[in-house]
């Protein structure tokens, strides 16, 4: 199916069909006319509507409409706003409303700009030297977030104003100043593009020998990529770019640098899922075991987007010398994730403030073994280690925090706490601690005589402060949550006023085995439409899903990518007052909440359905 976003009247939509020779696209316009943004010939401001986001729209092929004859100088930028919502690779259509020096300077990569609402277009305030040759238009909106030339998003809240300056060539208006890059709205930009993983080699300094083949922990990188345009070899390029600016410095990339794809290369996958990639001849200076790390970085990050499997990644350099093959079975060491754990249970305290854990749907939930399950001390909150040997648990006061086996055949005594807060009130002090793939503990003092965030290395060392230069006076963290690789962490953080956000930061990790030295850096906010977070977890590789409320709003659960953007998953059901929320990683497990009600779970494709109406504190592995 074809389609316009360009509303046309009379001849000057059969003109526009001819020109195109598709003649189904009036037809296709008037069953799509809701789709179809508006566009006005007069007045003093005017909206380049965005578009509904509909299931449909994502199957229309979206053609643009070159610009007409007598046309004013707000039509042509309305008409060249429109042209940049098509699906043409580099823009020829909207080159057209462009003189042909600006059609050569434009830049439109250099990054893209999302309003909340389509950008309004009117003229713009005279200056103080009139134009008598030319026009100024001004183009503005809501900004709520930027795409760099990385394809990285980042919220960013603001106003949003540009001035495109237009001159006359041959009779006909055509503008000759503007900045680089696109505006879109939100939902031409939703439609438009789709979040991709990348993924490099995390830097996990001396921690990396705490685990098997350390170096080799592959972290998402989310970019927003067109979705018709090429995007195998959108996907490949975007990852020879590099990961984005705010993890770089806690990744690394296989790749040499300079690395890029052989000119004129349009990559898909053969009927066997064999994808031969090849690259320049810096990336062809890579020795045979980096090629191999390279391979696997192309083989996921190409696998994130792909509707087929990949089961092979040819690698070849100039002139078409082999490098390295990769198959998915030889690629496994190397697979995003690994370090999540299989969370053969979840976990829970139960009505008689024991941990407690749930083997299958269909069993009732009985205690853990060891110490934690024998109800010694009562308990409020509890975290278990990747591979599900120890626990870490809270007292029900929030005062102490114990970590032992969960082995039953171990010692039955639960022993000091390797942890104490001094707080007078119980939510000031301990959260619920949180363990990352490595094997290490995470957990905050909320003591505001002197607020921490602590980590123990091994589960088991004494607990050593970890710097977060970006919480400012009055700001603690209410809770945490570490992501299995180790070097990304979201925090809830309540500042003075008693908000609270959810933050994103990169755990830095240097020093050596004996002095380690680890801070948290750069927070970023993951939800920053929501006024108040009441829980979040990790639901993937770069997802969280998030409880939370926006101004004068009610509750809502939903999904949000690490870098702040709604997450294209389908939207979750509602359901009231919940205190906290349980997913993992490994995204085949449900979703467990915490309710007034009680602990519920939810079924792919179902609605919510009770688990126990006794128990508190859900938890997954991690």
């Amino acid at each position: 199916m074809t389609g316009s976003r360009r509303s046309m009247r009379g001849d000057r939509a059969l003109r526009a069909a001819h020109r195109l020779r598709v003649p189904v696209v009036l037809a296709a316009c008037a069953a799509l006319l809701a789709g179809c943004a508006s566009m006005p010939d007069d007045g003093s401001v005017d909206q380049v509507t965005s578009s509904r986001r509909a299931e449909a729209d994502s199957q229309v092929r979206v053609y643009s409409v070159s610009p007409q004859k007598g046309e004013t100088p707000t039509q042509i930028v309305r008409g060249f706003l429109e042209a940049t919502t098509s699906d043409e690779a580099t823009f020829p259509t909207a080159r057209e409303y462009l003189t042909r020096k600006m059609a050569r300077l434009w830049d439109p990569f250099q990054s893209t700009t999302v309003l909340s609402d389509g950008p309004s277009v009117r003229k713009a305030p005279p200056r103080r030297v009139a134009d008598v040759e030319g026009y100024s238009v001004e183009v503005s909106g809501r900004r709520m977030a930027e795409v760099d030339s990385k394809h990285a998003y980042s919220p960013s809240k603001g106003e949003y104003s540009e001035v495109f300056h237009l001159t006359k060539v041959r009779g006909e208006w055509r503008i000759d100043q503007m900045p680089d890059g696109l505006v879109l709205g939100e939902s031409d930009f939703q439609r438009i593009y789709r979040p991709v993983n990348t993924y490099y080699y995390a830097k996990l300094g001396p921690d990396a020998d705490s685990i098997t083949d350390g170096q080799n922990v592959l972290v998402a990188d989310p970019v927003y990529l067109r979705r018709r345009i090429d995007p195998v070899t959108e996907t490949v390029s975007a990852l020879l770019q590099g990961p984005s600016g705010w993890l770089d410095p806690v990744v690394t990339s296989s790749f040499p640098h300079g690395t890029r794809l052989a000119p004129r290369q349009r990559l898909s996958l053969d009927d066997s899922g064999v994808l031969r990639v090849k690259l320049n001849a810096r990336g062809a200076r890579a020795k045979p075991r980096q090629c191999v790390l390279m391979a696997a970085q192309i083989l996921y990050a190409v696998q994130d987007q792909a509707s087929a499997k990949v089961s092979k990644v040819e690698l070849a350099g100039p002139r078409n010398r082999e490098m390295c093959t990769q198959t998915r079975e030889q690629a496994t060491p190397y697979q995003p994730g690994r370090l999540n754990g299989s969370a053969k249970r979840a976990y829970f305290i139960d009505e008689q403030h024991r941990v407690a854990a749930f083997q299958r749907k269909d069993e009732d939930p009985q205690p853990v073994g060891g110490p934690l399950g024998g109800g010694q001390v009562e308990m409020g909150a509890v975290a278990v280690n990747r591979i599900e040997s120890e626990g870490a648990a809270v007292s029900r006061g929030r005062r102490a925090l114990y970590v032992t086996s969960l082995d039953g055949g171990t010692s039955t005594a639960l022993g000091a706490p390797v942890l104490t807060s001094r707080a007078k009130n119980e939510n000031d002090r301990l959260t619920a601690p949180s363990w990352d793939g490595l094997g290490d503990l995470w957990v905050a003092d909320r003591d505001p005589a002197a607020p921490r965030l602590l980590r123990l290395r091994g589960g088991k060392d004494k607990p050593d402060e970890v710097r977060v230069p970006d919480l400012g006076k009055g700001e603690r963290i209410e809770s945490l949550r570490i992501a299995s690789d180790g070097v990304r962490i979201a925090l809830r953080v309540r500042d003075a006023h008693g908000r609270v956000s959810l933050q994103l930061g990169r755990v830095v990790r240097a020093g050596t085995v004996k002095k380690p030295k680890v801070t948290v850096e750069q927070l970023r906010p993951v939800a920053p439409q929501l006024e108040h977070v009441a829980a979040a977890s990790w639901a993937g590789g770069s997802r969280l899903v998030v409880v939370g409320r926006e101004s004068g709003s009610v509750q809502q659960l939903q999904y949000m990518e690490t870098d702040g953007s709604v997450s294209d998953q389908p939207t979750l059901p509602g359901i009231n007052d919940v205190t906290g929320v349980a997913a993992s990683e490994d995204e085949s497990k449900p979703l467990l909440a915490d309710s007034k009600d009680g602990i519920v779970r939810l079924p792919p494709d179902a609605n919510w359905k009770m688990l126990t109406e006794t128990g508190s504190a859900p938890a997954y592995p991690g």
